[in-house]
């Protein structure tokens, strides 16, 4: 559905439909996990920016706004296999 969608103070990589559930996709790439695991950047803050952004997509989709939706995560380590972390994280009311 869309790809790089960006408002202020926020970016979501992929936005796509899993039948009838919007879909939310952040992706991480390291060429390392040495530090730390792709996955393991996607912290409480970044999740929040992730639902806030999410939400203004959803405001500016009428259509799709009563859709379930769903957060998942795409961690990408140079080397490694892709690891694709269905619904990775799910919004409380802390975040919004």
């Amino acid at each position: 559905m869309a790809r790089n969608f960006r408002r202020r103070g926020g970016e979501i990589d992929i936005i796509m439909l899993d039948g009838e559930t919007l879909v939310f996709v952040e992706v991480r790439y390291r060429r390392s996990s040495a530090f730390e695991a792709p996955s393991l950047t996607v912290d409480v803050r970044k999740q929040r920016k992730l639902i806030r952004t999410a939400a203004l997509f959803a405001t500016s989709h009428p259509h799709l706004a009563n859709r379930i939706m769903r957060f998942d995560v795409v961690a990408i380590e140079e080397g490694k296999a892709v690891r694709w972390i269905r619904d990775a994280f799910r919004p409380d009311d802390s975040a919004l």
